[in-house]
């Protein structure tokens, strides 16, 4: 029985490893891996899924209900995969990975970290990747939200440690380099 969202994203993690099914715990659970934590509804998980989605609903039935079709995700148009856990109010949310050059890139990136809260070995995308997501997801869906977990990332990471040229590459691209700049003057220097 599954009684908290980091028990329910901890049960897809081992079903996606029996699985043999590569994946990244993508949205607010990685960003509150680099960032500062806040609460959460749902988790979000990047995986490699054929056609046939049959054996993980199986493997996860006794704990989430599936929605019947799989349904198109309007920000990045990747078809995703959605379930709510049964005993608590949780949605899971499993985006297939797609072509798209940034989510090839930040899948080939991901890393694997022990996170303490979910009790296990998680593959996270990099944090460079969440600032990229992030930043995309508060330019076109307007999520006040996403914005924070930028800057919270950057602030709790620190300049130094962060890959600044590919951010900047893929925020060119994306046309979200000045929503970056705006996020990263707001946060105060650290003395």
């Amino acid at each position: 029985m599954i009684s908290s969202p980091n028990e329910a994203a901890g049960r897809v993690i081992e079903a996606f490893e029996k699985l043999g099914v590569d994946y990244l715990l993508a949205g607010s659970f990685s960003s509150n891996f680099y960032g500062i934590p806040r609460s959460t509804k749902d988790a979000d998980f990047v995986a490699v899924l054929g056609e046939d989605v049959g054996p993980l609903i199986g493997e996860l039935s006794d704990d989430f209900e599936f929605d019947p079709q799989p349904s198109f995700e309007m920000v990045t148009g990747t078809l995703r995969e959605k379930a709510r856990a049964k005993e608590i109010p949780f949605e899971i949310e499993i985006f297939h990975l797609s072509e798209e050059a940034h989510d090839q890139s930040r899948f080939s990136r991901r890393v694997s970290v022990y996170d303490e809260l979910i009790g296990r070995e998680v593959s996270l995308p990099a944090p460079e990747d969440v600032i990229i997501t992030k930043l995309r997801w508060a330019e076109i869906a307007k999520r006040g939200k996403d914005r924070d977990d930028v800057r919270d990332v950057i602030a709790v990471q620190g300049d130094d440690a962060l890959d600044w040229d590919y951010i900047h590459r893929w925020t060119a691209e994306h046309g979200t380099r000045k929503l970056l700049d705006e996020i990263r003057a707001s946060i105060p220097p650290i003395d």
